[in-house]
């Protein structure tokens, strides 16, 4: 969908009273959508950056687009100089998502300028490295890549804003070190973010790593089946939301808010048949002050989010559910956490309780 022209309807007066419809027409139309970060003339473009996982088909991309359209979000274009990859189901495919890269190769053959350059993106979602873990590249030289291909973002739009994902688990046939080696570098992933985001372009890690299972989640030990997608759309819909919310920046000092990192986790308080009472912690793990915050739950074994507390409860057709803060616990100094509780129901062979959350916080505006 990227690269298609918006232009205005040319007035083509034929008399005094035909002027003057023309001209009030405006005046007397009204728009249902819910406003996103801009106006249909000039949407919100999103890149989905990354490898096979990303793009090959990356049908997780295919289940965000309609999760934030069914939300109300309109006014966004996913953009890449890739196209859609099938996935069945309406969506907007266009991706950065090249099977078989390397980040550090595309940081060392400095790749992505030219992709930026024919995309604009105002938004990068990054899920990039598998490549690199599997060929036992160590995480000092993958994240020196990821600061080169942040540098490259933010020379391409200054208040670019990054969400960079932990990987999910890699479990291959052939690599029996790969398990580990990822949890090796998603160790990293937060730290490097707190040093290379700005108050101006932000930085944002998403968890894909927790509750994602190898065994049930990919085909492969490596690339996500529909469980997968649906876990890594889920991961990724709150984070992005939070950015759409904020804004495309007019200038530095503008308003609204950067998205700043969180983190969930969900524990069992008790169990019955049928159902249990499950909680959520949301902790701000970044190095500011947050005004408000989003959760996703997604619950495993057909299990729904039935009452919720200490919070504001939107859920899916699909069962996931996204809480919005109360108000009242909505600021969050760093490090500090607050809890939301809810009770949901479930089928008799869901097992024990599991729900794979994530969060994303607001910054206070500028």
């Amino acid at each position: 969908m990227h690269g298609t022209p918006h232009s205005s309807p040319h007035l083509r007066a034929v008399s005094v009273l035909g002027l003057l419809a023309a001209l009030l027409l405006p005046l007397v139309m009204t728009s249902a959508p819910r406003a996103s970060a801009a106006t249909a003339a000039d949407p919100v473009r999103v890149m989905p950056l990354g490898d096979s996982i990303t793009g090959s088909p990356g049908c997780w991309r295919a289940v965000l687009w309609n999760r934030l359209v069914d939300s109300g979000y309109k006014d966004i274009d996913f953009v890449g100089t890739l196209p859609p990859q099938g996935c069945g189901q309406a969506h907007d495919g266009d991706n950065e998502g090249h099977g078989g890269e390397l980040v550090t190769n595309v940081a060392d053959q400095n790749l992505l300028p030219g992709r930026l350059s024919s995309t604009r993106p105002d938004i990068v979602v990054m899920h990039f490295g598998t490549n690199d873990v599997w060929s036992s590249i160590a995480p000092d030289r993958i994240l020196a890549a990821y600061t080169t291909l942040v540098g490259q973002m933010r020379a391409s739009n200054p208040d670019m804003r990054i969400l960079v994902a932990q990987l999910i688990p890699m479990n291959p046939s052939t690599c029996a070190a790969c398990a580990q080696r990822v949890v090796d570098f998603n160790a990293r992933v937060p730290g490097w973010a707190r040093a290379t985001g700005t108050e101006r372009s932000p930085v944002t890690v998403v968890d894909q790593w927790t509750g994602f299972s190898t065994a049930t989640d990919t085909y492969d030990g490596v690339h996500p089946n529909a469980s997968g997608d649906a876990k890594i759309a889920a991961r990724w819909f709150p984070a992005l939301a939070a950015a759409l919310d904020a804004g495309v920046p007019q200038d530095p000092g503008g308003p609204g808010g950067d998205p700043t990192a969180c983190t969930a986790r969900f524990r069992a308080v008790s169990v019955w048949q049928g159902g249990y009472q499950g909680e959520v912690t949301v902790t701000n793990t970044s190095g500011s002050a947050v005004r408000g915050w989003t959760a996703t739950v997604v619950p495993a074994g057909g299990a729904r989010l039935a009452q919720l507390w200490n919070g504001s409860l939107t859920t899916a057709a699909d069962g996931a559910a996204t809480v919005t803060d109360a108000g009242w616990n909505g600021a969050l100094a760093p490090g500090a956490s607050t809890t939301f509780g809810f009770v949901a129901t479930a089928p008799p062979t869901a097992g024990a309780p599991e729900a794979t959350v994530t969060c994303a916080g607001k910054a206070p505006a500028g």
